[in-house]
């Protein structure tokens, strides 16, 4: 049977996905007899041009490999957004105990902080539309739940495929493929046939790019089934779209005037958070693929700041263990030495609130994990906080 070239868990567990110099370092330090407690921090010194904040997600999956060991590990709550330079994550404990981890830790950050952060910018440019994520055929078929569960973390209303969709004890979310249409020789037929075929709980939505200009396309669908229809979905090709937003003001003019205002707009190929922004006048919902999918990674980092007790890094790096303290009504935050507390409240009046909490003590979690609904409830009500750098 073909493994499809990935990792197991048991691959990743007994420390097998590791870069080989952190192999090489263990077997050093135990020839040696060095082993030294250690605190080591994850900070991104930077994050991917154009962002200046960052959605932390991943961190579920970190304590759940981290579980079982002799480390204490303090984190900002998973949903949480930070900025550069501040820690969101420590652990710990004797070097040896977890140092062979730094590879799987780190990886397990980026990418899930990388999908949620872009979702995340989707979702606050859509505001209250609805933005769904298609990204599952743009990344290897195994990693489709991890994808689309940090892209509903980050905000991502509704997910396509089956196996994320009960990962995440939500239905999923899709409307009709072109090969749908292409096999039915048309639309409407295609539309027909969805109706015969396909539970009425699921709404009806028209994929009307295939053969005919938009517009006609969706008075067709509109006609044929008239209140059943709840959308219109455009995926035009690039080299067929022109201005998006003209084409779609044309589909809006023409239903809206011939009594299907009830008919939504759904738009899909080749959106971001920065075409989502220019088509929200008109456009109801997003499916949004490959921006998410294939988002940039997080670039964190694991650093050592203290060794037994006394605070040390390398260049570049403050040492010391740290707090960040964010004041809960405005969250402007401050990054302190770890142990002096921030008495001062905030220029707002309130007083500054620690992010940095135990979340495993001993090897054994302080709290148990949050659900996916609940965690992307966390990053909805923390993207409040803040906007996208081209809003106004």
């Amino acid at each position: 049977m073909a493994e499809f070239h990935v990792a197991t868990p048991e691959d990743i567990r007994s420390g097998k996905v590791t870069d080989v110099y952190f192999q090489r370092t263990k077997r050093i330090l135990e020839a040696k007899g060095m082993d030294r407690r250690v605190k080591a921090e994850f900070v991104a010194k930077g994050l991917p041009e154009g962002y200046s904040w960052g959605v932390l997600a991943g961190v579920g999956d970190a304590l759940d490999l981290l579980e079982g060991l002799d480390v204490k590990v303090r984190a900002m709550p998973e949903g949480t957004v930070f900025l550069p330079d501040q820690p969101v994550m420590e652990i710990e404990g004797r070097y040896l105990e977890f140092g062979i981890y730094e590879t799987a830790v780190l990886g397990l950050l980026c990418h899930a902080s990388g999908i949620a952060t872009k979702a995340a910018r989707c979702k606050k440019a859509a505001g209250s539309k609805l933005v769904v994520s298609f990204g599952a055929r743009r990344a290897h078929p195994a990693l489709a739940p991890f994808v689309e569960r940090y892209a509903y973390i980050g905000g991502c209303d509704g997910v396509a495929v089956v196996k994320s969709a009960e990962d995440l004890g939500i239905p999923p979310t899709g409307t009709i493929p072109h090969a749908l249409v292409l096999i039915m020789g048309d639309v409407v037929e295609a539309m027909r046939a969805f109706d015969d075929v396909v539970e009425p709980e699921v709404r009806r939505v028209a994929l009307v790019d295939t053969f005919q200009d938009e517009k006609f396309e969706a008075l067709r669908a509109a006609e044929a089934l008239g209140e059943k229809l709840f959308a219109v979905r455009l995926d035009t090709p690039s080299s067929r779209r022109g201005d998006f937003l003209r084409i779609l003001q044309e589909v809006r003019w023409e239903l809206d005037l011939r009594g299907y205002e009830h008919v939504k707009i759904f738009v899909s190929g080749g959106i971001d958070e920065h075409k989502i922004l220019r088509l929200n006048p008109l456009v109801d919902a997003y499916g949004v693929g490959t921006a998410i999918s294939n988002a940039p990674v997080l670039d964190f980092s694991m650093d050592i700041v203290e060794i037994e007790g006394k605070p040390v890094a390398k260049r570049g790096k403050p040492s010391g263990s740290k707090q960040v303290w964010r004041c809960p009504s405005c969250h402007r935050t401050l990054v302190v030495p770890c142990g002096r507390s921030y008495v001062p409240a905030c220029s707002c009046g309130e007083d500054y609130e620690p992010l940095l909490r135990t979340m495993l003590l001993d090897g054994r979690r302080t709290e148990p994990p949050a659900s996916a609904r609940e965690l992307r409830e966390r990053v909805l009500e923390e993207l409040k906080f803040v906007k996208l750098e081209e809003e106004p």
